[in-house]
């Protein structure tokens, strides 16, 4: 049995529920006084040169770097909602350099091409920091690397294979890991010092949506897109209250279905969950050891993710999120499945057995909400209309950073220009798309039953796993 599996079991129930008591259903991040008033929706028609669809990091990275191309260049931004109100504002606020979900399926699914990447994000990343920066964008932003957790004897190893492959990362024992946090699961480390930062995803959005609209971005909010055509050799695209006609169009729209068509069997929407802790004490800081900002990570299949935070009032929080993963029958995504009571006293569970010195520790907020899945884990790329439609979905948890380089890509593909991007066999390949209910639904569940049977056998992969790894559908991150 994994080491997590049980932990639910060995706790008081009234301990959990008073952990959860009172905690708000609204993401952490979003729930704050500053959140910036809604723009107003767009009624009747309206033209442009470039329409970027989706108001979260991928639609405004691509609105931003467009006017950093041509300042003088018309672009407008439809959101459906508020900017960062989906994924980009509730999640964990990692901001890692991958492009490929973690190094070892980078070298899975393009083993010629992965060290390449690898360099690429490391860019990206650097060129994220810089824009914030440049801008003055105030989101908590520190370049804290990420450490990676083995919890389990068998890992130990992994994380050594991973330092011969890259030198430039830091092993650490067991003892030198529980003095940089201070666990008792924790049986090595493997610190990334340059491939990740920490941010707060709703104010990187926000932030984001404000340098938009200093540079001339019109954008309209609470303005859902229903169809995309051709017209006259330009796009239009629908709304319930009118119409945009434009040049060209970026569809960001990631976990939500496509405007076009043939994407929709191309992603699932994957329910992630999350907590945040009330302020810690002092004392509690001190008991916990973690004097860095680094995030941390284990290597479970069925992993956990989680940081510390300094909130309003300079007091410090931790955010702990993963382990599970739920897929709904249908493929919607609704509401109601941003809370998972069962999932929720998991994560309570499991952040009490990770630090027992924190046990009766309360959880402020406690959320989640769907991420963007597609069968090889990182974004894929599509033209559509001879060139004058770019789309890209697919992030699987780790779009706070690859977003930009996909809003690059997808900005070459609409220029009609070749670049080192658009000749990327990431870009030019997808992944294979999911089957149609209810195939889908007994797919991913098999799948989830076959992943943590794998934590439960030293990460040996059985033959449901290794089958899926032959015709690119595995996950190895």
């Amino acid at each position: 049995m994994s080491i997590y599996e049980s932990t639910s079991d060995t706790f008081d129930p009234s301990v959990i529920d008073a952990s959860l008591k009172g905690a708000s259903n609204i993401p952490y991040w979003l729930d704050d006084p500053e959140r910036p008033a809604a723009l107003p929706s767009l009624e009747g028609t309206a033209d442009t040169d470039l329409l970027v669809v989706g108001g979260g990091y991928s639609g405004l990275w691509t609105a931003l770097m467009a006017k950093e191309r041509d300042p003088e260049r018309p672009v407008m931004l439809l959101e459906s909602q508020t900017v960062g109100w989906a994924a980009s504002g509730r999640n964990g606020g990692f901001c890692e350099a991958t492009l490929v979900h973690g190094d070892s399926n980078g070298r899975q699914h393009l083993p010629q091409e992965n060290d390449l990447l690898r360099t690429l994000g490391l860019e990206n990343l650097r060129e994220l920091a810089e824009t914030i920066d440049r801008y003055g964008i105030d989101c908590d932003f520190i370049y804290s690397g990420v450490l990676k957790v083995a919890t389990e004897e068998h890992q130990v190893q992994w994380l050594r294979d991973e330092v011969t492959l890259h030198p430039e990362l830091e092993f650490l024992d067991r003892s030198q890991v529980r003095a940089s946090v201070q666990s008792p699961v924790y049986c090595a480390g493997l610190w990334d010092r340059e491939g990740a930062a920490t941010l707060n995803p709703a104010k990187l959005a926000w932030g984001l949506r404000r340098v938009c609209l200093e540079k001339g971005v019109i954008i309209h909010e609470n303005t859902h897109a229903t169809e995309i055509q051709d017209a006259d050799g330009k796009m239009l695209v629908s709304t319930r209250a009118g119409g945009v006609v434009a040049n060209r169009v970026a569809l960001a729209t990631n976990v939500f279905p496509s405007l076009l068509k043939r994407h929709r069997l191309h992603t699932i929407p994957v329910y992630d969950y999350a907590l945040m802790t009330e302020p810690l004490t002092e004392d509690q800081l001190a008991a916990l050891g973690w004097n860095d900002d680094q995030g941390i990570a284990d290597l479970n299949n069925r992993f956990h993710y989680y940081r510390k935070t300094v909130d309003a009032t300079g007091a410090t929080r931790i955010l702990f999120g993963g382990y599970d993963a739920e897929y709904y029958f249908g493929g919607r995504v609704k509401p109601e499945y941003d809370q998972n009571s069962e999932t929720f006293r998991k994560l309570a569970a499991h952040f009490y057995f990770t630090f027992p010195q924190l046990e009766g520790v309360r959880f402020s907020h406690a959320w989640g909400g769907p991420v963007d899945s597609c069968s090889r884990f990182f974004a894929f790329f599509d033209t559509a209309f001879k060139g004058r439609v770019a789309y890209t979905a697919g992030f699987t948890g780790l779009g706070v950073g690859a977003t930009r380089f996909a809003a690059n890509v997808m900005l070459d593909l609409l220029s009609g220009d070749t670049t080192q991007r658009t000749e990327l066999e990431m870009v030019k390949k997808k992944p294979l798309p999911f089957p149609p209910e209810p195939v889908a639904w007994v797919g991913v569940k098999l799948m989830t039953h076959e992943l943590a049977r794998a934590d439960r056998n030293q990460g040996k992969r059985g033959l449901f796993l290794k089958t899926m790894d032959s015709l690119g559908m595995g996950f190895d991150s």
